[in-house]
């Protein structure tokens, strides 16, 4: 994905975010083996047509596509960098009361672990990213983070640790900083829970639970707390505002790996407690609404070099 930047009421945030691993950070539980490895990963997401709690209806499309490399060292060290770009294109049915368009996002990180002691490893992974519709200024789109934690191996099935994520918000004051935590459990020799990079979007806090069919496959059931704000045009209801959306997809997927360079996944789910915000140059909430429950699918692709 994508581990992000999060902006959540605290009693959502606190229930979400204990179950976290940002899909963004790039990095997995599991030492890997010495030398380079790289990773590109593309995923497409389609959103149906929704009711908005004030009027009118939208839909949406997610496209992002995500490259990036690592370099392992013998002794459980690894750095590399991670790069991304995506495309949301919102279909609003009121012309005249689109609050944007089409907003694209890009994001830099640089994933790092080590090892602290024969059972602890340490995740870092610090973050620049723009949001920005169409015609903005990139530059004020900009905001930073860094994402960390600590994870040990209790036992040959279970590594879990505690974590936290501190990001800067558009036209906002202070850092927003949540708590996580990281686990990878093997519950049975096929149920795994765990909350590593999953098929979300914008790389808010998720969990998935997983059975794994075969060698080749897997069925899963995800949840994640998404939310994206945005760097508006000078044009239209807010000019040079932010906009936000913000909801909790929950999808259920299968994934088919018929080699350890490839995976495959289509998924289908819904959106819920959906909410789109729109704020003036200042930070000023000009308006905020829901919207209803909407069907969700797409298809993600991984290759691994």
């Amino acid at each position: 994905m994508e581990n992000g930047v999060l902006r959540i009421d605290l009693p959502l945030r606190t229930i979400c975010c204990a179950l976290v691993f940002c899909a963004t950070s790039s990095v997995g539980l599991a030492q890997d083996r010495a030398g380079w490895r790289a990773q590109l990963e593309a995923l497409t997401v389609f959103q149906g047509d929704t009711d908005l709690s004030k009027g009118g209806s939208f839909s949406s499309s997610r496209t992002f596509v995500r490259g990036s490399s690592i370099y392992s060292f013998d002794n459980d060290t690894s750095v590399g960098v991670s790069a991304s770009f995506g495309l949301f294109d919102y279909d609003f049915g009121d012309a005249a009361q689109r609050p944007w368009d089409d907003i694209q996002d890009i994001r830099l990180s640089i994933p790092t672990r080590f090892r602290a002691s024969e059972t602890a490893t340490v995740f870092l992974s610090p973050q620049v990213r723009w949001d920005y519709e169409s015609g903005a200024d990139r530059s004020d789109s900009t905001t930073y983070g860094i994402f960390g934690g600590v994870a040990w191996t209790i036992s040959d099935s279970l590594t879990i640790g505690p974590a936290f994520g501190a990001y800067s918000q558009l036209e906002e004051s202070g850092a927003d900083v949540f708590p996580a935590i990281l686990v990878d459990w093997d519950i049975t020799k096929r149920w795994n829970l765990n909350t590593g990079a999953g098929l979300g979007a914008t790389g808010g806090p998720g969990l998935t639970l997983g059975y794994k069919l075969s060698d080749t496959s897997q069925l899963s059931l995800s949840a994640r707390s998404e939310s994206v704000r945005f760097r508006l045009d000078d044009k239209g209801l807010a000019p040079d505002g932010v906009g936000e959306d913000e909801s909790i997809p929950v999808v259920i997927s299968y994934q088919y790996n018929p080699n350890p360079g490839l995976s495959l996944s289509a998924f289908v789910g819904a959106e819920f407690d959906g909410r789109l915000r729109l704020d003036d140059a200042s930070g000023n909430q000009i308006s905020s609404q829901s919207y209803d429950t909407a069907p969700l699918g797409g298809l993600a692709v991984r290759f691994r070099f």
